[in-house]
């Protein structure tokens, strides 16, 4: 059970209240600069890989063993289901980096991002994801590729919330 406190944690400046606030403030900051720049990176990274032989191979058997996405090959063939991934995550880490300044394109972006990690995280639930033969909590190839998409689940839908406050308070 959490303890509530009623002093100040151990080490504190009590006279200097404004410099916790100000520290506080400071790494909230930068973890929200890391953050973003944790879901921008890999989106332009890997989207931009979506458009090399590579990534073409490397997505066959996620797309092709994943029964939600596996409709992808007939109807773009195995490069164009892999450009049309590259498209839309360039485009989502664009809206991403625009967030800062604009509260459509974070709402946008995060949105986006948040659609884009959760399909990847639930192909985690077609494919297996463990190593055959340590089993869990062991992860296999596919598993470590996907397992860190969580995470930036996660991060997207404090994008996308964030976002949506201050679209809402521009609006007020």
């Amino acid at each position: 059970m959490p303890v509530l406190r009623t002093s100040e944690p151990e080490g504190q400046d009590e006279t200097f209240p404004w410099l916790w606030a100000r520290k506080a403030a400071a790494v909230r900051k930068a973890g929200r600069i890391l953050a973003l720049t944790g879901v921008i990176m890999p989106l332009l990274m890997i989207g931009g890989m979506k458009f090399t032989a590579v990534e073409i191979e490397a997505l066959r058997p996620l797309i092709g063993g994943t029964p939600w996405l596996a409709w992808m090959y007939p109807v773009f063939g195995e490069a164009g289901a892999s450009y049309v991934l590259g498209v839309v995550e360039i485009a989502t880490a664009l809206l991403l980096i625009a967030s800062p300044w604009s509260a459509r394109a974070g709402v946008a972006g995060g949105a986006l991002a948040a659609l884009i990690f959760l399909v990847t995280c639930s192909i985690m639930v077609a494919l297996p994801i463990w190593e055959p033969a340590l089993g869990f909590p062991a992860l296999g190839p596919a598993g470590q590729f996907l397992i860190k998409d969580i995470a930036l689940l996660g991060i997207a839908l404090v994008i996308l919330g964030e976002s949506l406050n201050r679209l809402n308070k521009s609006a007020t």
